[in-house]
């Protein structure tokens, strides 16, 4: 789901002084060599953060793929952010991708001022989009919905939760549908969202922990991780009460063997390396947008090896069948799932 994002943005000054340093996290990194290279700038150092995991997988297959090499830049903030693309931008490489909405102000200006080298904004685009600006976002909402489906049917006391970073609209995608989905089933089911905030949203597992303790102490038996790296934290507070959950991203039922139900699934991966090959092969710009109907996004129920996915709902055959009939209801325009982000 959920990159490491930034929780505020970069002011106008600060992002042009910081244009002007030396790269932080980069500046050791040699000058890119003649041929084909690919540059993969991060809001946030990797670590755990399944998110950026994938946008690393994503990149160094499409590298490999295309011949190139691949240099991978972490940030921490908003200033190594824009540092981190002054060094990408000075080593000319095939194509400098970028990681979240993190990058919607610099790729507002940089590319414009950059023509001739291309861009790739993963999860995000920059208004006013440039022509070597290429997008890639997704539509993981319906996804979320697919898991609320199986959080209505398969919750005892009727009540949910969900513990995300951060209290906005674009985190909000994992929020509303959620509980949008579980009331289709489940008219009578209530949600209540709590968020980690603080200075690290998405890499905080103790403070996630205690919001997923809170749902849980308030009666919530289903409880939907949008945390993150913190992602661990909500796992654990859920098992100790006896509750179960849901991740994101990857499939993290394992992280929590007989607790977490499902994942809400956004192959990062997979969409990243297309479009970097689409690129390299002269064909840029624009934005493609992965949903269900793409195979974009998903939940492990939809899998064909969910038997060994060590997910719960693995055992709920009933909850699989229905859906599958949600997600052909949404390809088909049956359904349509309202998008947080669009207000």
């Amino acid at each position: 789901m959920l990159p490491a994002m930034r929780t505020v943005s970069a002011p106008t000054a600060l992002v042009a002084a910081a244009l002007a340093l030396t790269s932080c996290g980069a500046a050791d990194q040699p000058t890119a060599s003649p041929g084909k290279s690919v540059i993969l700038i991060t809001p946030n150092p990797v670590g755990t953060n399944s998110f950026l995991q994938l946008s690393v997988k994503g990149a160094e297959t499409a590298a490999k793929e295309i011949g190139a090499s691949f240099k991978l830049y972490e940030s921490k903030d908003p200033t190594s952010i824009a540092q981190n693309l002054d060094a990408a931008v000075r080593a000319k490489p095939t194509v400098i991708v970028g990681v979240s909405f993190s990058f919607d102000d610099l790729f507002a200006t940089v590319p414009k001022q950059h023509s001739g080298q291309q861009f790739l904004q993963v999860d995000s685009c920059a208004k006013d989009q440039a022509a070597n600006l290429t997008c890639v976002s997704f539509r993981e909402h319906e996804a979320a919905y697919l898991a609320g489906v199986e959080a209505g049917m398969l919750s005892k006391s009727g009540k949910l939760g969900v513990v995300a970073a951060l209290d906005s609209p674009f985190v909000h995608r994992w929020i509303d549908p959620f509980f949008a989905g579980a009331k289709s089933v489940n008219p009578s089911v209530t949600g209540t969202p709590l968020y980690v905030g603080g200075n690290n949203p998405f890499s905080d597992p103790a403070r996630a922990k205690s919001q997923a303790q809170t749902l849980t102490g308030q009666g919530a038996d289903i409880v939907a991780a949008a945390a993150s790296a913190g992602n661990q934290g909500v796992f654990e507070g859920v098992a100790g009460a006896g509750a179960k959950a849901f991740g994101v991203d990857v499939n993290q039922c394992a992280q929590s063997p007989g607790t977490v139900i499902d994942n809400v699934l956004k192959h990062v991966d997979v969409a990243e390396s297309a479009a970097i090959k689409d690129i390299a092969a002269g064909r840029a710009g624009g934005v493609k947008v992965y949903g269900l109907k793409e195979g974009g996004v998903g939940v492990n129920a939809l899998d064909g090896d969910l038997a060994s996915s060590g997910c719960t709902v693995a055992s709920a055959p009933d909850v699989v069948t229905k859906v599958k009939q949600v997600r052909d209801d949404i390809v088909a325009g049956r359904i349509t799932v309202a998008d947080p982000l669009a207000g």
